[in-house]
């Protein structure tokens, strides 16, 4: 009770000795934030989680302590002292040890909330210099951060196992929630394979020294830029998620970089940041600690749900921003670190190219559409519409071998650069689906099929919409059906895992789903 008393305080301004002009009041799950003025006061709840336990009032004020001590490393000028909250004999509440102290709080200068890294970005004012700038504060920060034997030891693979662990029993609640059930499977099996087959790697990066008392909480909301970069507000409640490898350091940013849809610019931030800090290894770690930051932020969002008094659409926004971490987290899983060469088979209008579009980005991989390519080689708009006769015209066998032709080259050049590639075509005839593999074999990767079958009377109602669609390059329609079924040759030699078929009308996603986690589990099994 004294302590929803002092929070009431703490919420208006004559609290403050300073005199704010008014207080705003921000909960996490762990702290209040009472923002007063050009001051900021921290106090931290009475909460216990597996991972965090702020529950007595020693504790409280050790951690508050630690908080400051950490936290100065990288905003020395920010964090002010760690102040005593009192109550004295009246029952009011005030900041200093004059009465009997009940609770501890940090006490920081307010950042400009504009010159956020986030706020930049969003406002289209955070160049390549800002964020070479931002860097080198990190390349710096890193090559000074304590290491050491326990240091070694909290960040070991047993730490990262644990870590990995705790997450996954912890958002076993989340699935069906905001968290489906899908993405749980895909994320928990990538991470424990990974650290299987990678232990070596990780052994390494503890003895090259790569395991530092780092910041732990390095997102974009965390970054204020003016005339100095500060970087604030580190994890002090947990040794475990602060002694990590530099290289998740850098992937919790640039997870935060892609989840707020700037891409582009982590990928400028990994520019610079390898640069200084002459560490090219961790691009073999990337994606695999994207995807566990991902995923903790998903859980740490959720655990927002629990709090009371939360109003409708908080609590709506909460279960949106939750959802797209856990998808963000899924999408690391998923990517394809490897190229592959996937091809697409079956009639018109049986979805292959929409199969393929849903695909594509989950993997990385790139799509070579030969609706579009072959226009593209007779000098046609994608959208002019042809409507020849099977097999005559545009579509005449020359022209459809030439078409599949130049798909192949392409798709070998796209493989050889490093990407996964569909091609989305309908691959009826044995010798196509022959001349795909033969690729495949001489640059020595996967091949795989996806067969996208359909009844017949959705197909005809797919091709009348289609038709009506100036945009869509794709050409078939209703009257040629029958004579690509006549001609279509059955698929009976892709070995198993290596063909799927989809039925495109019957919830297609689940199909979808299950060709992802293959994917990525075979290519993982090939390391």
């Amino acid at each position: 009770m004294t302590l929803h008393r002092l929070i009431d305080a703490m919420s208006r301004p004559d609290f403050y000795p300073h005199a704010p002009a008014s207080v705003e009041l921000i909960q996490t799950h762990a702290s209040w934030v009472f923002i007063a003025g050009n001051e900021v006061y921290k106090v931290k709840k009475p909460v216990r989680f597996d991972f965090l336990d702020f529950t007595t009032l020693e504790k409280r004020k050790f951690y508050c302590e630690e908080e400051l001590r950490l936290n100065r490393r990288l905003a020395q000028d920010v964090y002010l002292d760690v102040t005593p909250l009192s109550q004295d004999r009246q029952g009011r509440f005030h900041p200093g040890d004059a009465g009997t102290v009940i609770e501890y709080a940090v006490r920081m200068k307010k950042l400009p909330a504009d010159r956020m890294l986030k706020a930049l970005l969003h406002g289209n004012q955070a160049d390549e210099q800002i964020l070479n700038r931002v860097a080198l504060r990190i390349a710096a920060f890193h090559a000074s951060a304590r290491t050491g034997p326990h240091i070694d030891e909290v960040g070991s693979m047993a730490t990262l196992r644990q870590n990995h662990e705790e997450n996954f029993e912890e958002t076993k609640m989340m699935i069906g929630v905001t968290l489906p059930r899908h993405q749980y499977h895909l994320v928990s099996d990538f991470a424990r394979v990974f650290m299987s087959q990678n232990e070596t790697l990780f052994a390494k990066r503890v003895t090259d020294h790569r395991i530092r008392d780092c910041h732990g909480d390095l997102h974009l909301d965390h970054i204020c830029v003016t005339n100095e970069i500060f970087i604030f507000d580190c994890i002090e409640f947990n040794e475990r998620f602060r002694f990590v490898d530099t290289a998740a350091e850098i992937s919790f940013l640039m997870m935060d970089l892609d989840y707020n849809g700037f891409t582009a610019d982590a990928d400028m931030f990994l520019k610079h940041y390898i640069h200084y800090s002459m560490d090219s290894e961790l691009l073999r770690l990337l994606n695999f600690y994207r995807c566990y930051y991902a995923f903790v932020r998903g859980k740490v969002t959720g655990f927002r749900l629990r709090q009371s008094g939360i109003a409708e659409s908080e609590r709506t926004d909460i279960l949106q921003s939750a959802t797209q971490y856990f998808d963000l987290a899924y999408g690391y899983a998923a990517r394809l670190e490897k190229p592959v060469l996937i091809v697409t088979a079956g009639l018109i209008g049986s979805g292959k190219s929409y199969q393929a579009g849903e695909i594509a980005p989950r993997l990385g991989a790139k799509i070579i559409r030969s609706d579009v390519l072959r226009k593209q080689l007779l000098g046609i708009a994608p959208s002019e519409k042809h409507h020849d006769a099977f097999g005559g015209g545009i579509y005449s066998a020359d022209i459809t071998s030439r078409t599949y032709a130049k798909a192949l080259e392409l798709a070998e050049a796209e493989m050889k650069a490093g990407y996964p590639v569909i091609l989305d075509a309908s691959f009826s005839l044995r010798e196509q689906r022959e001349e795909a593999v033969k690729l495949s074999q001489k640059i020595n990767v996967p091949f795989y099929l996806l067969e996208c079958v359909c009844p017949e009377e959705v197909v005809k109602k797919r091709l009348e919409k289609r038709a009506q669609n100036p945009d869509n390059p794709s050409d078939g329609r209703r009257e040629i059906l029958r004579e690509q079924k006549k001609h279509y040759q059955e698929i009976r030699d892709v070995p198993a895992g290596h063909y799927w078929q989809i039925d495109t009308s019957d919830r297609p996603e689940r199909a979808r789903q299950h060709i992802l986690h293959s994917l990525k589990i075979q290519e993982m099994k090939r390391d």
